[in-house]
């Protein structure tokens, strides 16, 4: 079963030789991992280029795009540059980020996962971050989630959802999307997945209104949006979160933005978060 990871990187000295010796490691490796340098200026490119000259496996691409960091977009835009170069066939696909660290048996532990279930079309572990010297689940997300940093893509689910959509809110909605096509999602809770930068720390200013973009694109409408905001804010301790998000959902839906779900998709999205909902709830 063969696998190949694609990593986005810009000015990731600090950590990407952690990442790429991490997959090095593995007890299962890659067939291929591509790691696209999109317009570093710092000792990325150099330590990229010593692992490709040591590893036949890694290979280095760059790519020359805006320095400006906008959510979603820029990263996509990244893997599919990497995507473009693949020249290879694969089983499983994954868009991983250079600021984590994975343990020997990651993907030795995920294809088994995708092995017991041939309808199981996302995979992946959790992700961990340090607080006070000890590794603690990054809690912005439930453990039945796969982050985007660390997941694994069943080839013909990665078809059927149309690959990764260019746009913050990708890392849910491929998920929603592979439940509309029969897919199934899962974790494997005992792969701790050490992350070096917690989620959103290199977000500007301008993007704080994103996320709410992101819920009006996969057509949440206003309630869901409503609670889902005020669920994430609550896991961020941030009240200024919850009203950025809830001005980004306004903005977006007066500016027309185009959605990244068709109409009968956001149906189905909209009646799958009802029902998680309500269940957490005991409604059903």
């Amino acid at each position: 079963m063969n696998i190949v990871i694609i990593i986005p990187v810009h000015n990731e000295e600090t950590f990407i030789s952690g990442m790429l010796q991490s997959i090095v490691y593995q007890s299962v490796l890659p067939k291929k991992v591509i790691v696209v340098n999109d317009a570093s200026t710092d000792g990325t490119k150099k330590i990229i280029n010593q692992f490709s000259e040591n590893y036949s496996f890694i290979e280095s691409v760059s790519l020359h795009s805006n320095k400006f960091h906008e959510p979603g977009s820029k990263v996509i835009n990244a893997f599919y540059k990497g995507f473009e170069t693949l020249g290879v066939d694969f089983d499983f696909i994954g868009k991983f980020d250079a600021d984590i660290v994975l343990p020997p048996n990651y993907f030795e532990n995920v294809l088994a996962l995708f092995s017991s279930d041939e309808k199981i079309g996302i995979a992946g572990g959790n992700l961990y971050i340090e607080k006070e010297n000890c590794w603690e689940f990054e809690a912005i997300s439930e453990k039945t989630k796969v982050r985007g940093p660390i997941k694994l893509y069943r080839k013909k689910c990665f078809e059927d959802i149309g690959g990764l959509k260019k746009s913050i809110g990708w890392d849910t909605v491929d998920e929603l999307l592979a439940q509309y096509h029969g897919w199934k999602v899962k974790t494997d809770t005992s792969l701790h997945v050490k992350h070096l930068k917690p989620t959103g720390k290199v977000y500007s200013k301008s993007s704080k209104y994103k996320q709410g973009e992101a819920f009006y694109k996969m057509r949440y409408g206003f309630w869901l949006t409503l609670i889902a905001s005020a669920k994430l804010a609550s896991k961020k301790n941030s009240l200024q979160f919850f009203v950025n998000t809830m001005k980004g959902f306004s903005k977006a839906k007066r500016a027309n933005h185009n959605f990244i779900v068709s109409e009968k998709e956001g149906e189905f999205i909209r009646k799958l978060r009802w029902q998680k909902i309500l269940e957490k709830l005991g409604m059903r």
